[in-house]
């Protein structure tokens, strides 16, 4: 039998046995498409240009669109980077920084010794009121020339203008300047009221001493308001010791 004859015979054979039993030519089944036909809305959105135009959204800037501290910094990077030569932008970044460090560490300590030099000079006293020290002659210009300073047109000045404070100042120094032309004290600005009174002989010198440095420290270091009254007594207390200092 020709075998072309024996393959047709089986494929009727099979093909007839299909169509008796309802047996499926395929057993893939095909996909459903299921179709959408509602009508489609446009949606509308709004105008969203402006309401993320700020300073917020600008995730990228220029040096132009920075603030001036940062264009300052890129300024003086750019210059540092000229002036000494340096590789790149990294370096000359650090450099301005360490630059600037420095800057704010030199200004802060000038500001401190700006202040502490105006606290010191300001009329001889400290900032943090009392202290043991205060019996210290204040370095001023007129007490480093004490010998040629005009103390009675000087005192005559500050009575006329009530500042009684500042009238007993110039006693004290007057007096001070008596007892050195007396031989009685060796001036120096830097000396405490102990080391004149342990330099002066005399135990009436050393009891007036004592008595007008008393009156000398309570009213011009203690800072207290003084009426005519205290300054009067405290007037002839000098006058008197000035006038009789005997060596």
């Amino acid at each position: 039998m020709n075998k072309f004859l024996f393959v047709h015979i089986i494929l009727f054979y099979f093909g007839s046995l299909i169509t008796v039993f309802g047996i499926p030519a395929t057993e893939t089944a095909s996909d459903s498409l299921v179709t959408d036909n509602s009508p489609i809305e446009k949606r509308h959105f709004e105008e969203l240009t402006d309401k993320y135009s700020g300073n917020d959204y600008i995730y990228e800037r220029t040096v132009e669109q920075s603030g001036w501290w940062t264009r300052f910094k890129q300024w003086l990077s750019d210059l540092f980077q000229k002036l000494f030569n340096l590789s790149g932008d990294g370096q000359a970044s650090s450099f301005t920084e360490v630059a600037l460090k420095i800057f704010y560490v030199v200004v802060f300590l000038l500001v401190v010794y700006f202040i502490f030099r105006a606290i010191i000079n300001k009329e001889g006293t400290w900032v943090f009121g009392k202290s043991s020290e205060k019996n210290i002659v204040p370095v001023t210009d007129i007490e480093n020339n004490i010998h040629v300073a005009d103390f009675k047109s000087l005192i005559e000045i500050a009575e006329s203008e009530k500042n009684y404070r500042l009238a007993v100042r110039y006693y004290y120094l007057w007096l001070l300047r008596s007892l050195t032309n007396a031989q009685l004290i060796d001036y120096d600005v830097e000396k405490t009221d102990s080391d004149y009174l342990y330099e002066l002989q005399s135990k009436d010198n050393r009891d007036q001493f004592s008595y007008t440095s008393y009156l000398y420290n309570y009213i011009w270091y203690g800072e207290f308001d003084v009426n005519t009254q205290q300054f009067d007594k405290a007037k002839h207390a000098f006058t008197t010791f000035i006038n009789n200092v005997k060596a």
